[in-house]
């Protein structure tokens, strides 16, 4: 049995790096795409006024925000931008003005017009000698009661109320231009009711010159367009650049300056790199000096990802963690790959935790479509050609396995074989879900069966039969061994203090 394990992890040495290769810039944008919503930030009102014929009271039409979020924590915890969600969190004066001149507009100027035979914009000099008027004598009595609404409308088309859990204030300046004593960081944690929801990863590296990004978002441009039905408010679009330089507000906070193209609307979208990790967050675009305000692309700026994880501190979010990723993740890994059964039946998954997200519909349809009537497929040179390497190239194989990886908890299939021929009797730990497991024939030589839920969950009988000393190795076939990592963490913490992940798992 020992040197059939050893043969196992022989062959997997040689198919490892290609099992943990970089996901394709289309899988990296599908896999962050379902973890960003619509966010509205709608106040209502009741303004009462005089205009001079008596009190009235109206209900003018709602001031409305909309900007992007994005879920950090799949349990249902989103970060935007602070300027997004405002309007309806502090209830700022200068929207209670808006309100009343709306409300000026409805109950004093439209009237006035229609007993003149006229409508809003065909005598615009009267109209605003008009609304002069009716401003002076209502604006400063005029009495408003808002009442403010938070929403988040999935690409599902699934809307939800939300609150405000952390807020920090958009910079702001005095009548002299100094920075006010507020000037936050222009972010805002939500909250909507509990559930499984996608999540996006926060990167761990700073960016560079150069490094490619892509904006995910919602601009106003495509909302409003008038080529276009109401799907398109429902999926995000998404538009690429790099980053293009560094800069600092007037406070000294850092930005990132990218020449990806925004817009109103994208403020508070994630701003992902190609492996689809968190680069920072779309907070400001640049407008011309001109009274047109056309927008200038190239000028964009982006709060760092690192910024992100300090405003996070203090609160229950965990970032990144979701069950949903766990499944969409290997649902794409395996359409990418061909493997349609796979595909279906993790993609169904993942449509059950959260159904419906326009970008699992159309992948979850994609392999359903293929897998009835399969792509057809060239003669596998590919796999001939690594079918002959694995046999001429087996004396290599500990050499391969034994390159340094960054991640000091991975051990490649080889580093397996060297403890066991040096006596350290590891234990093998498939930690594969339901799905795979049972959809799989692939079993390593002695080793026991955890189910991560159980083990994730904290069910004392869910630990392997080991010395807390022991060398335990997991796998799993999930991207970037996703489940693996999780479960070692929990078994670390349980005081098994050399845990390892096979780098690669079986292959996916």
């Amino acid at each position: 049995m020992k040197w059939r394990l050893i043969l196992v992890l022989a062959v997997l040495a040689i198919l490892a790096p290609a099992a943990a290769s970089a996901v394709t810039l289309q899988e990296a944008l599908l896999l962050a795409k379902p973890a960003v919503a619509l966010v509205t930030a709608e106040v209502r009102a009741e303004v009462t006024l005089n205009c001079g014929s008596g009190t009235k009271t109206v209900r003018p039409s709602p001031f409305i925000e909309t900007g992007t979020g994005w879920f950090v924590d799949g349990r249902g915890y989103l970060i935007t931008n602070g300027h997004v969600v405002d309007p309806a969190h502090r209830l700022p004066l200068w929207v209670i003005h808006e309100l009343k001149k709306m409300a000026i507009d409805q109950a004093c100027v439209d009237p006035v017009l229609r007993a003149q035979g006229l409508v809003r914009g065909q005598r615009p000099d009267v109209e605003d000698s008009i609304r002069r008027e009716a401003a002076a004598r209502a604006m400063s009595t005029a009495q408003v009661t808002p009442r403010p609404l938070l929403s988040v409308l999935l690409s599902s088309g699934v809307s939800l109320p939300a609150e405000v859990v952390k807020f920090s204030p958009p910079p702001g300046f005095d009548a002299n231009g100094k920075p006010v004593a507020d000037f936050g960081r222009d972010l805002a944690l939500l909250r909507v009711r509990e559930g499984i929801y996608p999540a996006i990863r926060l990167g761990d590296r700073d960016a560079r010159i150069g490094d490619p990004v892509h904006i995910i978002g919602f601009p106003g441009v495509v909302l409003s367009h008038e080529l276009l039905n109401k799907s398109a408010t429902l999926e995000a679009s998404v538009t690429n650049g790099a980053v293009s330089g560094y800069k600092q507000d007037a406070i000294g906070q850092d930005f990132i300056q990218t020449d990806a193209a925004a817009a109103h609307g994208n403020s508070g979208g994630p701003v992902v790199g190609d492996d689809a990790m968190l680069i920072g967050v779309l907070t400001a675009t640049t407008l011309s000096g001109g009274s047109s305000g056309t927008i200038l692309q190239g000028f964009n700026f982006v709060i760092p990802a690192r910024d992100v994880k300090k405003f996070l501190d203090g609160t229950p979010v965990r970032p990144g963690e979701s069950r949903f990723n766990m499944a969409w993740m290997a649902g794409l890994d395996a359409l990418f790959a061909d493997r349609y059964a796979t595909a279906v039946a993790r993609l169904r998954e993942a449509n059950e935790m959260q159904p419906d997200l326009t970008d699992v519909k159309h992948a979850l349809a994609e392999a359903e479509r293929k897998l009835k009537n399969p792509p057809p497929q060239p003669f596998p040179w590919a796999w001939a050609t690594l079918g002959v390497t694995v046999l001429s190239a087996g004396v290599y194989g500990g050499m391969l396995g034994r390159r340094l990886w960054k991640n000091r908890y991975r051990i490649v299939p080889a580093q397996v074989i060297g403890a066991i021929e040096a006596g350290r009797n590891p234990k093998l730990v498939d930690v594969r879900t339901k799905t795979d497991f049972e959809t799989s024939p692939l079993r390593l030589p002695g080793a026991v069966r955890l189910d991560p839920d159980a083990v994730l969950a904290g069910r004392p009988d869910a630990e392997p039969r080991a010395e807390r000393d022991q060398l335990i190795v997991v796998y799993d076939t999930t991207p970037h061994e996703a489940t693996a990592e999780k479960v070692s963490h929990a078994l670390r913490a349980r005081g098994f203090k050399s845990v390892r992940i096979l780098k690669g798992g079986l292959g996916g």
